[in-house]
């Protein structure tokens, strides 16, 4: 009897574009291909709401682009995902291209539902640490908080966790001066 091998097929950016359009989420993470269906209301107005307060803010004061999923952020060959909100400032705008995002943003925010929870909070964030996303938020609309983790020279540590409930206003290095009441987030 010969024993054979079973080599996992570990899946490239060329695969990525081959899959289909389906109105779900595609990505690639080490690899693997993950895949979460299109998000509910309650997400996309928690996405809108601070979608509308950082463009517009970035956009008065110039300091570079924010972006909505989907948007595709290669981060390596093996890596390919689509944040919920990203930031990229206007110092490296030079990873914006036409079709995507070639590199780690500044900023990611990522907001949790109940099939992408364990994925945004243990995977998503070892790779945004990995590949050098200098801050990365995670919004929790079931306790309406905003976890905010910032980059050091030993990787994340978490810097703060802001609240509804206790009236925190969420800010932001990247966006200077930029003030926005974590109550707007779950209006």
């Amino acid at each position: 009897m010969v024993k054979q091998e079973i080599q996992s097929c570990r899946l490239t950016y060329e695969d990525y574009l081959q899959f289909p359009d389906d109105g779900k989420r595609h990505e690639i993470i080490e690899g693997d291909h993950y895949m979460t269906p299109a998000p509910r209301t309650k997400h996309q107005r928690i996405s809108g709401n601070l979608a509308t307060a950082m463009i517009s803010f970035s956009k008065q004061h110039k300091l570079g682009e924010v972006f909505t999923a989907p948007c595709d952020v290669i981060l390596s060959d093996e890596n390919v995902v689509q944040p919920d909100l990203l930031f990229v400032s206007t110092a490296r705008a030079a990873i914006v291209t036409e079709d995507n995002i070639q590199g780690a943003p500044d900023l990611i925010v990522e907001i949790l539902s109940e099939s992408s929870r364990k994925k945004d909070e243990v995977t998503k964030r070892k790779l945004y640490e990995r590949f050098g996303v200098q801050e990365y938020w995670i919004v929790d609309p079931e306790l309406e908080i905003v976890k905010i983790f910032k980059r050091t020279q030993h990787g994340y540590g978490r810097a703060s966790e802001l609240s509804k409930e206790t009236n925190d206003v969420l800010t932001t290095e990247f966006l200077p001066g930029f003030a926005c009441a974590v109550s707007d987030i779950f209006e």
